[in-house]
């Protein structure tokens, strides 16, 4: 809790490198699928962050795809709806992959959305094969920045009017909740990837004891981008 109680007002600014993260992505051999593990077809569900929505992970379902795996959309357009409901909801899609797949289903989180990757590993884990989480408090959800925090606010407000009180603060008690802060079953792999450049998220709360945490370089919306998360993502899948 102290990591998400300090006042931090981030680095917003330097969070336009993503585009030039993407750049150098685009021309990196790990791009084309050289020099990377590849995929025997196996599902994995891409759950896009805060504010964001499935085509914020285009590029990497696409790259997937290429490598070898079957990338499957959250159906989120704009990750901001209460968590409960959207749990649900991403409960449901993982339920379909892996029925088509008759297999477990690799779940990779971006941001918020490794919140629910998490989740989801603690709701269903005869569903999950595995859980990624790219730049995503695991403890500390609210571990970010005064800016992103003033955003999470605003969004709150908006939910208080449908939702029952607490929805988008450390008090709630909903469904989401109680699976985000279970134990993380221990046969379930969970890597967590983080940046000490994040501007967004305070990459302590990225960092913690019951799951295998990389570090690379890089912006914290840029890891949507970043060359080497998707070296270790392509690792990470075929371990």
């Amino acid at each position: 809790m102290a990591v998400a109680e300090q006042l931090w007002w981030g680095r917003h600014v330097q969070e336009i490198r993503w585009q030039a993260e993407l750049a150098r992505l685009l021309v990196d051999p790990v791009y084309r699928g050289d020099g990377v593990p590849h995929g025997d077809g196996a599902p994995v569900l891409l759950i896009p962050g805060f504010l964001a929505g499935d085509n914020s992970l285009s590029v990497m379902a696409g790259w997937l795809r290429r490598i070898g795996y079957q990338p499957r959309a959250s159906g989120i357009r704009f990750n901001v709806d209460c968590a409960n409901r959207m749990l649900l909801s991403l409960e449901g899609r993982l339920e379909r992959a892996a029925d088509a797949a008759g297999r477990p289903v690799a779940v990779l989180g971006h941001s918020r959305g490794g919140h629910f990757a998490k989740a989801l590993g603690n709701r269903r884990p005869d569903l999950v094969a595995r859980v990624i989480s790219m730049g995503a408090g695991l403890d500390t959800p609210f571990a970010i920045s005064a800016p992103t925090a003033g955003a999470v606010a605003a969004v709150r407000v908006m939910q208080a009017r449908r939702r029952p009180p607490g929805c988008f603060t450390e008090g709630c008690g909903c469904e989401f909740a109680c699976a985000y802060r279970d134990a993380f079953p221990e046969h379930i792999p969970l890597t967590s990837i983080y940046s000490r450049e994040d501007g967004v998220v305070k990459w302590r709360s990225c960092v913690v004891p019951y799951a295998r945490c990389i570090e690379v370089t890089g912006s914290h919306v840029g890891l949507a981008f970043n060359r080497k998360a998707y070296r270790v993502v392509a690792q990470e899948l075929a371990a």
